[in-house]
């Protein structure tokens, strides 16, 4: 089946406001930065988004942050985007903070047809005895928080350990960016990319990738494929352009030294 489609618009046909999103990406490594661009300009609102973060402020999932095209987060960190933090303490963004461990295994559980599982990650903490705000009153208070979760004993090796349940996502469409994919949508990542596209594209019940490198069937070795095409409905091949346009969370560069005379 031929799952390639020739425009970001049809890429993205189907969303509508208030769908939710599982969006691929490592800090800035791996963001399926034309797709959200196609978003943020066709003006879908009331989103909520399962991501590993939410970019920065001028990129990626940060440019729905700044034109408040997003109603709720879902991710691992805050970690350098200045106005995702100032949204959320300021009460116009709900987020939900959850483990990093935790996150990749509730998309990779949803893909996977797991309702739910049991963790050790966050016992004995907010996470699973509840309180964790997620939105703010824009006064200070807190106004809506996270509930308490369902802890229970199991004994592993011969030793009793509390664990909790967490809960899988299943996202209305699952966003992506691949090194490669073919016309099935068989995809291969490139290093760090590979993190958190996979879990993605899984976690979606319609999914679509964006390709930097689109071959034909058979062009990709079985033992190479990263993510299988079943996950996979549409594939958008993007221009060299598109492909060479890359972010980098922290340049650092060595200093230069004298070089001695001959």
């Amino acid at each position: 089946m031929d799952k390639v489609v020739s425009t970001p618009a049809e890429a993205v046909a189907g969303i509508t406001d208030g769908a939710s999103l599982a969006v691929g990406g490592f800090g800035l490594v791996g963001v399926p930065s034309v797709l959200i661009a196609e978003l943020h300009r066709a003006g879908v609102r009331d989103l909520e988004a399962f991501s590993n973060n939410c970019g920065v402020d001028d990129w990626g999932l940060g440019i729905l942050l700044q034109s408040k095209q997003l109603r709720r987060m879902v991710a691992s960190y805050v970690g350098e985007n200045k106005e995702f933090a100032r949204q959320f303490l300021e009460g116009e963004l709900e987020v939900e903070l959850t483990p990093q461990g935790t996150l990749a295994e509730r998309l990779r559980a949803g893909g996977s047809g797991i309702p739910a599982f049991y963790t050790p990650t966050g016992v004995g903490s907010q996470v699973a005895d509840g309180g964790l705000p997620w939105r703010y009153d824009g006064k200070g208070g807190v106004a809506v928080s996270s509930p308490a979760k369902e802890v229970r004993v199991f004994t592993v090796d011969g030793r009793e350990r509390e664990y909790v349940l967490e809960h899988a996502i299943v996202a209305d469409f699952g966003l992506v960016r691949a090194w490669k994919g073919d016309r099935h949508g068989n995809l291969v990542f490139n290093k760090s990319a590979r993190n958190f596209n996979p879990l993605a594209a899984m976690a979606g019940k319609v999914t679509i990738a964006e390709v930097e490198e689109l071959v034909e069937p058979g062009e990709i070795d079985p033992q190479e494929v990263h993510l299988p095409g079943i996950y996979v409905h549409r594939v958008l091949p993007l221009t060299p352009e598109q492909a060479a346009d890359k972010r980098i969370e922290k340049r650092t560069v060595t200093a230069a030294t004298d070089t001695p005379e001959a």
